[in-house]
């Protein structure tokens, strides 16, 4: 990580952030250098959700499983992992009312490793077959170190095992064609994925080569399965006249991810039953069980209120009450394009939460649920704008319009803003990650 050794923390210390009444914070720098870390372990929605796990359980958090009945006990804190990619952690308050809810996602836009993918191009060299996930900017994909990470399964005697893996260096990379052989690549090109976006893996033919080298590194034999993810190697970096901006891979969601989980496991004993929701699948329309149109979520709170002794009566008044914040970030105002933007909703890097609305309801925000953020913001001192999309440019759905449809809460959509969404390296601002912290801080200490 291009950071000052000064600033550089270990893997254990990622998450600690110190609180000051609920909200406070120890400075841009170590916040910053805390989500690069994040985000370096996180190469995948598997190793996204089982870092956050890391993180709780070292914060005095009780797993629990969806295959196991629920004992919950006011006062304590738990999470609970679903198909590798999902994670919902809570804190049970001593009175315990309402639900404040933090929704983020952990994947993010990339290539996925087909089954069976080395293919021989010309007998010369060996590419991976691979198909989009997600609606991605492709060209920056382009002559940039790459490395693979997901999640494989094997077989223990009549049993199936999954384990997590990650290359861990650049492992594969996108050539481009040179200039001199398209003399037009610089006028806009259509890309095909199968065509052009295949990653270079090795010299010669070597079919079966590359679980052979996951069975090497890994010591596992017998894989039969597998959910391999090509990513974005480029180290994390601060850059700018003054160290203001920051770019990394998978800044969306992961940025919200590492926040929500971060403030809750910092939260003093709240007043409602506060919750991360972390979902999967979200830039592929959310429809998976670990999405968030799955009953993932519904159905831990139902269960965590019958654990609770609610009645049908106590859980239609603790939901009413509940509130979501949908964490995903938008679109910042581009520098070289300014007109892609509303005329009048200008966010920029650095500019505090982002408050996001939508007159198609792709985002949570109503008129209400926006006074609430806006409240918390100025109660807290932290800085806040509007986002709206150009009125001829919709933008898409995230996640709080869709869980909603499963469980019924009032909420907001927030997040940051930053440019070059959607590209393997993404930019924020430094401040911002600070502005993020504290407002999650705040929305958990909040009395409901």
């Amino acid at each position: 990580m291009l950071l000052p050794e000064e600033f550089q923390l270990p893997y254990e210390e990622i998450c600690p952030f110190a609180i000051s009444d609920g909200c406070g914070y120890n400075g841009s720098m170590q916040t910053i250098d805390r989500l690069f870390s994040f985000i370096g372990k996180s190469p995948s929605p598997y190793h996204a959700v089982d870092t956050a796990a890391g993180i709780l359980a070292g914060k005095g958090f009780t797993e629990l499983r969806e295959d196991t009945p629920f004992a919950i006990r006011r006062g304590e804190r738990y999470y609970i992992k679903r198909a590798g990619t999902a994670l919902i952690a809570f804190i049970v308050p001593s009175d315990p009312r309402s639900f404040s809810i933090i929704a983020a996602h952990t994947d993010s836009p990339c290539f996925k490793v087909k089954t069976d993918p080395e293919h021989s191009a010309g007998g010369l060299y060996t590419v991976l077959d691979t198909e989009g996930y997600g609606g991605m900017l492709m060209s920056p994909w382009f002559d940039r170190p790459l490395s693979i990470a997901g999640r494989i399964a094997y077989r223990e005697g009549n049993a199936i095992r999954t384990a997590l893996y990650d290359a861990g260096r650049p492992l594969v990379l996108i050539p481009s064609l040179a200039i001199h052989m398209d003399r037009k690549a610089n006028e806009g090109i259509a890309l095909s994925i199968q065509k052009d976006m295949m990653p270079l893996f090795s010299e010669g033919t070597g079919k079966g080569s590359l679980m052979r080298l996951i069975e090497k590194e890994t010591g596992i034999t017998g894989i039969l399965g597998d959910d391999l993810y090509v990513y974005s190697a480029s180290e994390s970096a601060i850059w700018g006249a003054d160290g203001e901006f920051f770019s990394a891979p998978r800044i969306d969601d992961l940025m919200c991810a590492w926040g929500a989980v971060s403030a809750l496991s910092e939260a003093a004993e709240p007043s409602s039953i506060a919750m991360a929701a972390l979902f999967s699948s979200e830039e592929t329309g959310s429809g998976s069980v670990s999405g968030a149109l799955s009953d993932f979520l519904p159905s831990v709170m139902s269960r965590l209120m019958d654990s609770l002794g609610m009645d049908s009566e106590g859980k239609a008044i603790a939901i009413s009450s509940s509130f979501m914040l949908s964490a995903d970030n938008g679109h910042a105002v581009h520098p070289a394009h300014l007109d892609k933007a509303d005329p009048e909703s200008h966010p920029v890097l650095n500019g505090g939460v982002l408050l996001k609305y939508s007159a198609q309801n792709k985002y949570m925000t109503d008129g209400e649920t926006g006074a609430y953020v806006k409240m918390l913001c100025q109660d807290s001192g932290i800085p806040f704008q509007i986002f709206h999309n150009h009125s001829d440019i919709p933008g898409g759905s995230t996640l709080g319009n869709l869980a909603v449809e499963k469980v019924s809460v009032m909420g907001a959509d927030i997040g940051v803003a930053q440019l070059a969404m959607h590209s393997p390296y993404e930019t924020a601002g430094v401040r911002d990650a600070d502005h993020l912290l504290r407002f999650f801080s705040a929305f958990y200490a909040a009395r409901r």
